[in-house]
């Protein structure tokens, strides 16, 4: 049975979304699991069940998670609970300071249904403090992406080799 990883972003600005791609491109190479990269607003709980693992990936904004991923959060929430315990994630955001209000929410969430952290969260801090530079395109920095093909790489291969 071919595993997938399912790695569920949000974007309004390209940080996320690119940080997500990166994800999604180190998966990929390994050929024996299927890679599903869903912007939140397309993905259900169907997707959601018939993943083996998740990547999060999600900006902080106004010191909390987007409303587009915390409703794909609310979405999803009851009809996969306890349907889905033990199966690995990792929480990944872009942030223009520290990130952690939105990671603790998606921990809090991932908590509940009882889903196991298998990698340390990346975050991405892009210093946007002005009202110019928060509305902004965003541009990850190589070594940042290079995190995030990390996560990618590392969950999909310990999906193939059934260690999550």
């Amino acid at each position: 049975m071919v595993k997938t990883l399912l790695i569920v972003f949000h974007s309004r600005t390209g940080g996320a979304r690119r940080m997500a791609e990166a994800c999604a491109e180190a998966a990929r190479a390994d050929r024996e699991v299927s890679v599903r990269l869903l912007a939140a607003h397309e993905a259900g709980a169907g997707d959601v069940l018939t993943a083996s693992g998740y990547v999060f990936a999600a900006p902080e904004n106004l010191a909390a998670l987007s409303g587009v991923m915390k409703d794909f959060f609310d979405r999803c929430y009851y009809p996969v609970l306890d349907r889905i315990n033990g199966r690995p994630y990792v929480a990944m955001i872009c942030a223009g300071s520290d990130g952690q209000n939105a990671l603790r929410q998606i921990i809090r969430i991932a908590t509940g249904w009882r889903l196991r952290a298998v990698m340390e969260p990346v975050i991405v801090c892009t210093g946007a403090q002005t009202a110019e530079a928060i509305l902004a395109p965003k541009t990850i920095g190589e070594a940042d992406l290079e995190r995030c093909r990390t996560v990618g790489a590392t969950l999909a291969a310990g999906l193939a080799a059934g260690v999550f």
